[in-house]
């Protein structure tokens, strides 16, 4: 049995209003325990809302979300469960710190949980940890950080809570080349030793080939493609027709074989091209 199980699932915003307007329609997928997942699709493609509706802050206009194989919204006033298990970090985090410290703003989730003073502090340490936080940091005023660490302690206090699934919404956007490396390393770190599901959506193509196991393409408030990360991108016309494009090495590899480079199609990263390239040469006689 699936994690996470989405049937039929449909949103339409301002039903029955001249300004009614479907956001995602008639998606269904699923989830396994540990996947790591890349939703990428253009602007509007109903990525955000589809990424809402699996915990619960918005409810399906039709069809069902199943956690463990019960839905969510069997019990509408135990939802707040739901979201404990399902965090979801929203793009630009930061601006919803609000509290005098650092460490009170990660403790906020795992103390509405209701868990001991214990656990709560032991939490917020792992989680800082996880995201690369020095501990003198956590006494300090959030709005004391930089950019880059604003963002960091805005996804601890998610990762503080323990979730089954950790969903991020564009997390790197408007951080710089190295602060993007640095958190995306982060985020796979976490992923790779607590074995928790991630899902993570983005408009870099690279940051998704980078990380992701696996991709879900969204386009029109339909569900386009689901598979491997190499499947997805080794369908470069089909992405163009979306608007969407392979990662640069993908396109460049993609070149080459078209050239009659006896190349791996659907290649993701440069470390692999240059291997295959090495691997290539080497064959030939020509290093």
């Amino acid at each position: 049995m699936s994690l996470l199980s989405v049937k039929d699932v449909s949103f339409v915003y301002s039903q029955k209003t001249p300004f009614q307007h479907t956001a995602v329609e008639n998606v269904s997928f699923d989830v396994d325990q540990g996947d790591f997942i890349g939703i990428i699709g253009h602007t509007g493609s109903g990525k955000s809302t589809l990424v809402q509706m699996l915990n619960g802050l918005l409810k399906p206009t039709s069809g069902s979300i199943t956690l463990d194989g019960i839905n969510i919204w069997d019990k509408p006033k135990e939802i707040r469960k739901i979201r404990f298990r399902v965090g979801l970090v929203f793009q630009y985090p930061e601006y919803q710190l609000f509290e005098e410290t650092v460490e009170k703003d990660i403790s906020f989730g795992p103390m509405n949980m209701g868990l001991s003073e214990e656990e709560i502090k032991e939490r917020v340490h792992k989680a800082a940890q996880f995201v690369g936080l020095d501990t003198e940091l956590l006494q300090k005023s959030p709005f004391d950080l930089s950019g880059g660490e604003k963002r960091r302690a805005a996804i601890a206090g998610v990762i503080a809570m323990d979730p089954d699934i950790l969903i991020l919404d564009e997390p790197c956007a408007g951080l710089d080349p190295l602060g993007r490396d640095v958190l995306l390393a982060q985020i796979y770190r976490y992923h790779q030793q607590r074995g928790n599901t991630v899902l993570l959506v983005s408009h870099s193509m690279e940051d998704v080939a980078a990380v992701c196991d696996k991709a879900l393409v969204m386009n029109r408030s339909h569900l386009e493609m689901y598979d491997t990360c190499d499947r997805i991108f080794s369908q470069g016309d089909r992405l163009a027709t979306m608007g969407l494009r392979v990662p640069q090495i993908t396109a460049i590899v993609d070149d080459l074989i078209a050239a009659g480079f006896p190349l791996n199609q659907g290649t993701l990263t440069v470390e692999n091209a240059v291997h295959d390239i090495t691997e290539y040469l080497k064959k030939e006689g020509r290093l």
